[in-house]
């Protein structure tokens, strides 16, 4: 039975964020928090704005879509009672961003978004936190919410491996929902779905063992309830809004990968496995070499069955 996970090293590498891009992103996110202390400062100096990374970008987890897009969340924090609508606050951050680019920054619900076109984006969402309260994110024309990114990121990094193989299952299944795209869930979704699918089975090391074993345990959990709980406040199911189309659309498509998954696990060639593999992982996937693996078919055979326990993966 083919082994592809060097396969799956190798498309690690070509979904990651490079050194290059990382290095851009990061000194554009430095230009932008300096542009937004000093509007703040000029305009509104009772306003101290302070930052804080967030999202997949400090869970490590980013990567570059098939369009060659990636991301990077800076929240902006006010440590104070607001005495202006949440509308108005993002508003002004808009005003402190908007220009740096040639795309004029976008004002979207829960952030700002500078766009570097054809390269990256920045997304700004804006937050407060008094003493004795939950941290309130902004929302576009409806108010604050309670909102802790910082609480997902610990989380996530309290239940990730200290070998790295939830972070890369992470990326393989956004890439998934990336190269599908028709409102496949979100990588917010995915990790959560990922992570209390991991902490349900044991890794193997493997990396394409564990992904089907992953996308095993994420459906037989939706089967029992559909949804997706965020772990830390504000405790939001992020598939609440889902209608029966996009529902029926997530659950077809998690059907077929893990149909084509045991697949790939059963094909003796490598070329052929590779194939099921890239059906839906996309033309980043590497393609196998041409020949059979059949010398370790009775190992895959039985790590398919019952993955290998490693005292690193509990």
């Amino acid at each position: 039975m083919a082994n592809c996970h060097n396969l799956f090293r190798e498309f690690n590498g070509s979904i990651s964020i490079d050194a290059e891009k990382n290095s851009k992103m990061t000194n554009s996110k430095t230009k932008l928090r300096e542009k937004i202390r000093k509007w703040f400062k000029d305009n509104h100096p009772d306003y101290q704005p302070k930052f804080y990374i967030q999202g997949s970008y400090k869970m490590k987890t980013g990567i570059r879509t098939k369009d060659d897009i990636c991301d990077l969340d800076d929240g902006v924090y006010f440590f104070r009672q607001p005495d202006v609508s949440a509308t108005t606050l993002q508003k002004w951050v808009h005003q402190a961003v908007n220009g740096y680019t040639s795309t004029s920054s976008e004002h979207r619900k829960k952030c700002i978004r500078t766009i570097f076109v054809s390269d990256y984006e920045i997304d700004h969402p804006v937050y407060y936190k008094v003493d004795g309260e939950d941290y309130q994110i902004a929302v576009k024309d409806y108010g604050f919410e309670g909102s802790d990114p910082k609480a997902v990121v610990d989380w996530f990094n309290s239940n990730k491996d200290k070998e790295g193989i939830l972070i890369s299952v992470v990326k393989y299944l956004k890439a998934w929902c990336d190269n599908l795209r028709n409102k496949m869930p979100s990588g917010l979704a995915m990790t959560i779905l990922a992570v209390n699918a991991k902490n349900k089975i044991v890794l193997n090391r493997r990396d394409d063992i564990t992904l089907k074993d992953i996308l095993q345990e994420i459906r037989n959990s939706l089967n029992v309830k559909f949804e997706c709980i965020v772990p830390a406040v504000p405790y939001d199911n992020l598939f609440e809004s889902y209608d029966e189309n996009r529902k029926s659309n997530f659950l077809k498509a998690l059907n077929d990968f893990i149909d084509d998954a045991e697949k790939a696990l059963k094909e003796e060639n490598e070329l052929n496995a590779s194939k099921f593999w890239k059906k839906h992982l996309g033309d980043r996937f590497p393609e196998g070499k041409d020949e059979s693996q059949s010398s370790s078919s009775k190992a895959a055979a039985a790590a398919i069955g019952a993955s290998t326990s490693f005292p690193w993966a509990k």
